[in-house]
């Protein structure tokens, strides 16, 4: 064949293959409006599970070219309208895709969700999942996720003042650095709660699962996710500003900007928050606030598309966060609510805590498949200036030495993800999604216990020395999984799903003692060890479509927390490098869920029971404040759930959430003071029996020219009996708490008063189980100016 026939030939079949291309692809055209064919601007047109997104112009006319033929979900949102989907078959080369969106104040959003790793309407999904827009991010004022409290169903979560959270959800709990429920925020998981960001800022939506995700989530997802969702830059320019003023000197500044550098190819944003206020706490020996903290908080964003089906984000978080006065405990129940707010603690330190996010996406959107790459990475730098006091009191008995230059206690995580999905405009009966996932973890680790003068008092046989606890983990772990649905008929789906998690971890720990003054020398030489475990987390369920309004679903899951190997402790009797198993959660749920009255109610109930089991239990080792973990116990949890939003009356919503737990130890034996001690039938610690939580809001509209509108909300939240130690003996009772918003909404500015705790519940949130308390915020309360451009 001559170059000029090869040069034909290949023109030939480049020709073909466009005209077969423009044969399959075709043109999606529409007009938005309000309720009254008023024509709606800047309307964000989205088609699910693809890259593509378009905004209406001054004529609520959109236009979107080059789209595969098959059938899709077309999302349509605006600030001030409720949320709509359409599923809509593309078979012509051009078609025509109208809709007419109502007031948010008159009718709820058809919620889009990322929970099972693509897009999705919220109540067609066969799982239990709390969502929350960035609009109820702002009603409920939540600045921290331990906020969720009671909001979502069976959910507990608060610290003892050191900024890091201890999460539950239907009795499964954290009770290491290993978290019981895993925390994603933009599709990164935060590894541990050393990495973990808490703040809440620039949200898009918050959406939580309830119970073991271990199939697309793998470990440390036995009790359910909490994935974060932050805004990206689009084609709209935008930016906001917001401050709040409150009491305990409390202020928050947040600043944000988003905006297209190349439109439709290159976008920027950026977002920060500074929040500082004095403390809750005073420190009596001193007469000083204790827990004052300040914290800058910074999110950034830079997303390409070098296509119209790639999309390349590159995204940086990081937090430095001071506390002066990090853990204000009391000693006792009896003295956290005889002298509420108030410690005697004489040595003060200052906690720096510095972590850093730093994550790259790639996103492919195809016909044959969805392809995502996720590569992140974390660290975290956490110590003290300072000694910390290790005693709570105003002895020179113990402190806590942390301080060893940046090699030390310094955590670093590699993740990597590869995920597959079956296609946006799929029409078979199959949908699918696949992935590996894999990560490198570093623990360095180096912390000196101080005994002072007055250490005899607790019956330590010296004085004026430290003993000093060094150890160096590193962890690999890989994954592969899968989940699949099929349509058996147009209203049955099936749903399987596996995955397999394989884990290595290596433990060096070292020991050593030093007098003041003098060289440290080893007393327990560098000794390491490994453990390797694997686990496999199967699912299984039906879904039904009992009409359009109605799904009703039961599962099967299963879940792990990973295992590892105990840390050095000054206790002889808790030897190091013990090896302990991942823990397991088998748990069947069945739910219900309704739309009702054209999306004005919707009303979603679920039943749950797990079984766990190699319960991982923790002992708590003092003064070292390290916690020794062993498997050594059995526990049952059942419950149920409910939840309700509705917009009875134009302007007027209402939300109702409730859930019950029932979470007890069906085996559990452990040794205090030398004895066996056998726990069956105790309650699981940090899970309170109910959660209620109902929230009224009403906006009256003053003009609606002017967007003006006078807004009232109250919320009423019921934690129900807790309890904070195996033995059951330290509990905090049933309480309410009670908060309020009033204010004002005009266009893009809105003024509000907060307040929260109304009454000044006293309560614990969080105890240790030697009996130290740290008591919840008190009454709080401020104004916040926010302003849209």
């Amino acid at each position: 064949m001559t170059d000029m026939k090869k040069i034909a030939f290949l023109l030939s079949v480049l020709l073909s293959a466009a005209h077969l291309f423009a044969q399959n692809t075709a043109s999606i055209s529409g007009k938005v409006t309000d309720e009254k064919s008023n024509a709606l601007k800047a309307v964000t047109v989205h088609l699910l599970n693809t890259n593509i997104s378009v905004l209406t112009n001054a004529d609520g006319n959109y236009n979107i070219n080059h789209v595969h033929v098959g059938r899709y979900i077309i999302s349509f949102s605006s600030v001030g309208y409720a949320l709509q989907n359409k599923v809509v078959e593309i078979k012509s080369s051009v078609n025509n895709i109208d809709a007419q969106l109502a007031d948010a104040t008159a009718q709820l959003d058809d919620v889009v969700v990322t929970a099972e790793k693509k897009e999705e309407s919220i109540q067609k999904i066969p799982a239990t999942i709390t969502a929350l827009s960035a609009k109820q991010v702002n009603e409920f004022r939540l600045w921290n996720s331990k906020q969720l409290t009671a909001i979502v169903p069976n959910m507990y979560s608060n610290n003892s003042g050191d900024e890091r959270n201890v999460t539950s959800i239907r009795g499964i709990t954290t009770t290491s650095y290993e978290p019981a429920v895993a925390t994603y925020i933009d599709g990164v998981n935060q590894f541990s709660l050393d990495t973990y960001i808490a703040t809440l800022f620039d949200v898009e939506r918050i959406e939580v699962l309830r119970g073991p995700q271990g199939t697309l989530y793998g470990r440390n997802a036995m009790g359910g996710v909490i994935n974060i969702i932050t805004k990206q830059p689009t084609n709209s320019t935008n930016a906001f500003a917001e401050v709040n003023i409150g009491n305990h000197n409390q202020q928050r500044y947040l600043l944000g900007f988003r905006t297209p550098l190349i439109k439709d190819k290159l976008f920027f944003g950026v977002a920060g928050v500074y929040n500082a206020r004095d403390g809750f706490y005073t420190n009596t020996l001193y007469d000083k606030s204790y827990d004052k903290l300040h914290t800058f908080t910074g999110n950034y964003y830079l997303k390409y598309l070098p296509a119209a089906n790639w999309q390349i984000t590159f995204n940086v978080k990081h937090q430095e966060n001071r506390n002066d006065g990090t853990f204000p405990l009391s000693g006792t129940v009896e003295d956290a609510f005889s002298s509420p707010y108030k410690i005697q603690q004489n040595a003060v330190a200052k906690m720096i805590d510095n972590t850093f996010n730093a994550s790259l996406s790639v996103n492919h959107a195809g016909t044959g498949f969805n392809f995502s790459s996720l590569t992140a990475w974390q660290n975290n730098h956490r110590y003290y200036n300072a000694p910390l006091d290790g005693d709570f009191s105003p002895l020179d008995a113990i402190t806590i030495v942390n301080n060893y230059g940046n090699k030390w206690n310094n955590v670093k995580v590699l993740t990597q993800e590869f995920r597959f999905t079956s296609p946006a405009n799929t029409a078979s009966a199959f949908k699918w999604t696949a992935g590996v996932y894999f990560f490198h973890q570093d623990i360095p680790n180096k912390q000196a216990t101080h005994y002072g003068t007055d250490a005899g008092i607790f019956g330590v046989p010296d004085t004026n020395f430290s003993t000093i606890n060094i150890s160096t983990g590193k962890n690999n772990g890989l994954a592969v999984y899968g989940q699949l649905t099929y349509s058996i008929t147009k209203k049955l789906d099936l749903i399987g799903g596996l995955r397999y998690d394989y884990e290595n971890r290596k433990l060096d720990v070292e020991g050593e003692y030093a007098k003041d003054g003098e060289a440290p020398f080893v007393t327990l030489p560098d000794t390491s060890a490994k453990i390797n475990f694997n686990a496999i987390s199967p699912k299984l369920g039906l879904s039904y479509a009992a009409s359009s309004n109605t799904n009703l679903y039961v599962t099967y899951s299963r879940g792990f927390r990973t295992g590892g190997l105990t840390q050095l402790s000054s206790d002889p009797s808790q030897p190091p490098l013990y090896p302990y198993k991942p823990e397991y959660s088998n748990n069947i749920e069945a739910g219900i869920k309704n739309s009702f009255l054209h999306d004005k109610l919707q009303l979603n109930i679920t039943a749950f029971y797990t079984h766990v089991t190699d319960a991982q239990v923790p002992t708590l080792i003092l003064p070292d404040a390290i916690t020794v973990t062993k498997n050594t116990g059995k526990l049952n949890s059942k419950g149920a759930e409910l939840e309700l939003a509705a917009t009875p009356a134009k302007g007027l919503q209402l939300n109702y959430n409730f859930g019950y737990t029932d979470a007890k130890y069906k085996s559990l034996k452990i040794s205090q003071n030398g004895e066996a001690v056998d726990l069956n039938g105790k309650k699981q610690i940090f899970t309170p029996d109910v959660t209620s939580m109902l929230a009224a809001q009403y906006a009256y509209t003053i003009n609606k020219k002017h967007q003006l509108s006078f807004v009232v909300r109250g919320e009423w939240s019921y934690i129900g009996n807790t309890y904070f130690d195996l033995a059951n003996t330290i509990k905090q009772s049933a309480y309410s708490l009670f908060n309020t918003r009033v204010g004002i909404s005009i266009k893009h500015i809105d003024l509000f008063f907060w307040m929260q705790n109304i009454t000044g519940k006293k309560y614990i949130a969080y105890a240790y189980d030697f009996g130290a308390v740290h008591l919840g915020d008190p009454k709080t309360y401020g104004v916040t100016m926010r302003m849209n451009l």
